[in-house]
């Protein structure tokens, strides 16, 4: 089966060669020139990966669809836009992007930046198309404690309780969980939750990592889950699961 991208464009002549481009390398493209028109695509038939352009048709922009991306479907996001300085590329990455790349690019470049997306996802695309799970990618349901993480379903729980994680939030709490103790350097946490083009972001994750500790109810002072290793990174609690 092919993989699904939605490429929302309003640059009609790029959306085209773009679309023929992936059709050959295997991929089911469907194209949309606004936000309203990308909704009505993804309600009807959910894709493996959203391409959004920064300013699109009919007054909404590609930051408005990363909002809803992160609220609604959580689906992989790459940013396209000709936008390319620090505070547009950190206000993606805090949306929801998982990716940026910028205009002009070529189209092995994007080809290569959406697997990579794929690949942090938990998914890969084969020279075909098809959908393969990396390995590790699957997982098994991770407990650690009151703590459940499902990344098949990009699911957490806190003593029963559901937890409301964005994208980046889920990936860097099932990045930690999954090695208990192990130190995580910035550069490595932002490589694996947001990819390499958030290079020289790190500190970004300082408040990605803030924001999961509110949302895990952890004592900044004295966090239960999420330790700071101070002038390397972050850690998961080994003992997490042995209470207070």
């Amino acid at each position: 089966m092919d993989m699904k991208v939605v490429w929302i464009e309003d640059e009609r002549e790029l959306l085209e060669e773009g679309a023929r481009f992936l059709r050959q390398e295997g991929w089911e493209v469907e194209g949309a020139a606004s936000a309203e028109e990308a909704e009505a695509l993804i309600e009807r038939g959910r894709p493996d990966l959203l391409l959004v352009d920064w300013m699109l048709e009919g007054g909404r922009t590609g930051l408005d669809l990363c909002r809803l991306n992160d609220r609604s479907w959580q689906l992989p996001l790459l940013m396209v836009t000709a936008r390319g300085d620090e505070f547009d590329r950190v206000l993606a990455l805090e949306l929801g992007a998982d990716d940026f790349i910028q205009k002009p690019f070529s189209l092995r470049e994007l080809h290569a930046r959406m697997k990579a997306v794929l690949r942090r996802a938990g998914r890969t695309a084969t020279a075909s198309g098809a959908d393969v799970q990396e390995p590790g990618g699957e997982g098994e349901v991770l407990e650690r404690g009151e703590l459940t993480i499902r990344p098949l379903s990009h699911e957490a729980e806190l003593e029963g309780r559901a937890l409301e994680l964005t994208r980046t939030e889920f990936a860097l709490l099932l990045r930690l969980a999954s090695r208990p103790g192990r130190v995580f350097t910035r550069t490595h946490l932002l490589e694996e939750a947001l990819g390499d083009a958030f290079a020289g972001y790190e500190r970004t994750i300082d408040s990605h990592i803030r924001n999961l500790r509110r949302k895990l109810g952890d004592d900044p002072a004295d966090p239960r889950f999420v330790l700071t290793v101070y002038g390397v990174g972050y850690k998961f609690n080994p003992d997490a699961g042995a209470g207070r």
